[in-house]
């Protein structure tokens, strides 16, 4: 099969590209900066000018950074409006018959995420005919490509929409908690530094189990939006102690309130992911890889 992979050289790119040479595909891979390792192509003007015709496309790359990126540049952030919308506008101009655009779990309303009970978001949360307050520009951005997918949709190309939560492994970059707490075990930092009072909650989903339910959600042929995750609400104390004690010590949690944050709990729902693919690599196994790596 004839693949288009864009973001080829970012977090979820390089795994994919992986994944996709395995299976026996051919790899076109591009990126959003132009001599990116050894993509030389980039992908806004690719899809500005672009007439190549592909079996399916899937769409990776994104600016985003981390919480600080989304929080500290709303406009750069904002780019990826222009990228999706060319993207879109590139599959329909094409007739590629499939493909797919990763959204976010930023894209859920942030009211439904708030301090109190864990709620579990469900793909039927976001209502694309009455759109609620996502999280930051990112995730309108990314509640607005799922809006453009629908009029692609309408013109014949089938759109796998996969909404990862908190995305992590053991090449990660240390913009994101993950790596950052991982860094910090592996310095045996006493006192450890956690952004936020420590209580909120996210849903971890490690890169392998990521890219084999997208891979196994293409394969059933299945559109639409689908949640990625496990559904295990994690606080970011919980994640510290996990690490630390796979590390061999106890330190000392030191908060910082006036650090980003983002929402307070972000949990997924996965029953329709269950349906075609079950994670197989807990937290804590993927904290061993990382610490191990």
């Amino acid at each position: 099969m004839r693949v288009l992979l864009t973001g080829a050289s970012g977090f979820v790119g390089r795994h994919l590209h992986r994944a996709l040479e395995a299976r026996g595909d051919a790899v076109a891979a591009i990126d959003l900066i132009p001599g990116n390792d050894v993509h030389e192509r980039d992908a806004l003007d690719y899809f500005r000018t672009s007439e190549v015709h592909f079996d399916l496309a899937i769409h990776a790359a994104a600016i985003v950074g981390g919480r600080a990126s989304i929080d500290g540049s709303p406009l750069g952030v904002a780019t990826n409006l222009a990228l999706d919308a060319w993207y879109f506008r590139w599959l329909i101009r094409t007739g590629t018959p499939r493909a797919v655009f990763f959204s976010s779990s930023a894209a859920y309303p942030v009211a439904l995420q708030q301090p109190g009970d864990v709620r579990r978001l469900y793909e039927e949360d976001i209502n694309l005919q009455y759109m609620e307050e996502p999280d930051a520009t990112y995730g309108w951005a990314k509640l607005t490509g799922e809006k453009l997918a629908g009029y692609a949709e309408v013109e014949g190309c089938r759109i796998l929409i996969p909404r990862p939560f908190s995305g992590y492994g053991e090449d990660q970059d240390e913009a994101y908690p993950f790596p950052a707490f991982i860094r910090r075990a592996r310095e045996r930092q006493d006192p450890f530094e956690i952004w936020g009072d420590g209580s909120s909650t996210r849903d971890w989903i490690h890169i392998d189990d990521l890219v084999g339910a997208t891979l196994a959600l293409l394969d059933a042929d299945v559109t639409g939006p689908v949640n990625l995750g496990w559904g295990r609400a994690t606080s970011f104390d919980e994640l510290a102690r996990i690490v630390c004690t796979a590390a061999g010590y106890r330190p000392e949690l030191k908060h910082r309130a006036d650090a980003p944050r983002g929402v307070h709990h972000r949990v997924s729902d996965p029953s329709h992911m269950l349906n075609h693919y079950v994670p197989t690599i807990t937290l804590e196994e993927g904290v061993r890889r990382a610490l191990e790596a």
